[in-house]
């Protein structure tokens, strides 16, 4: 198993691609720290793993709250002494409305989750990775960040603005044995992604079922991407089958994008 005896910690594990890597985590060998704002999503992703015979541990996290991220990070080395992998996954969609007419807390906010929480996750797990001379992180970031979305400059600017914060961080950690890598996922299926077929569609004056047939047209496999092709990039990212590789960002995009 790919991470047999590791300890690995997912922020936003609650559901969608959190609870697939999650999931995965488990079923490859690792106990896994589940960290979300919905701590009773949390404990049905725990039971899950509970049943492939992995221990979980349930830590209610805000990621925009750095004394919240600071007692995740501590609990978590309490429990477990190291966190061998840290997946970070706390996102949101943010608005959907043309640069424009974005308020700026709507940006605040996106921001403040998307990039403020990832930034703040990595620092106060780093320094225990450092000292062990050990450690893998795995930022999710998207497609988006690389191609435009009509609509969706905060999320954009979140996602393009994690690429540069994982290349610089896997080259100032790199020296400590510890390696940062970024999955960009494509248009992965699930409640998030009908929320922005639904926004694109009403922007552009089409059907919702329109819109999402030409994403899929739009992909050399012709198909959505599914949250557990995410959750297995990243127990790859995480594992010492990528000890090679750092500073990566790996496309899951069905072909979206090759870039």
């Amino acid at each position: 198993m790919k991470l047999d005896g590791k300890i690995a910690l997912v922020t936003g594990a609650g559901r969608g691609i959190g609870r697939e890597i999650a999931l995965a985590c488990a079923a490859e060998g690792a106990d896994v720290i589940l960290a979300a704002r919905s701590v009773d999503a949390l404990v049905e992703v725990a039971e899950e793993i509970a049943n492939t015979g992995r221990d979980a541990q349930v830590i209610e996290t805000d990621v925009t709250d750095r004394a919240s991220v600071e007692s995740m990070a501590g609990q978590a080395l309490d429990r477990w002494g190291r966190i061998d992998l840290l997946v970070n996954n706390s996102g949101i969609a943010g608005p959907s409305s043309p640069s424009w007419e974005v308020r700026p807390d709507e940006w605040d906010e996106t921001i403040a989750v998307n990039l403020t929480g990832v930034f703040s996750c990595c620092q106060v797990v780093l320094p225990s990775m450092i000292e062990r001379r050990s450690g893998a992180i795995v930022n999710i970031g998207s497609v988006t960040g690389k191609r435009p979305l009509l609509n969706r400059s905060p999320y954009a600017a979140s996602k393009a603005a994690l690429i540069g914060l994982t290349r610089t961080m896997a080259e100032e950690v790199g020296p400590h044995n510890v390696r940062i890598n970024l999955i960009s996922p494509g248009t992965v299926e699930g409640d998030r992604i009908d929320w922005v077929f639904e926004q694109q569609a009403k922007a552009l004056g089409r059907d919702a079922d329109e819109v999402r047939a030409q994403f899929v047209e739009s992909t050399p496999l012709r198909r959505l991407v599914s949250a557990r092709d995410v959750a297995n990039a990243a127990t790859f990212l995480g594992s010492d089958e990528s000890a090679g590789i750092t500073g990566a960002d790996l496309n899951v995009t069905s072909g979206l994008v090759m870039y």
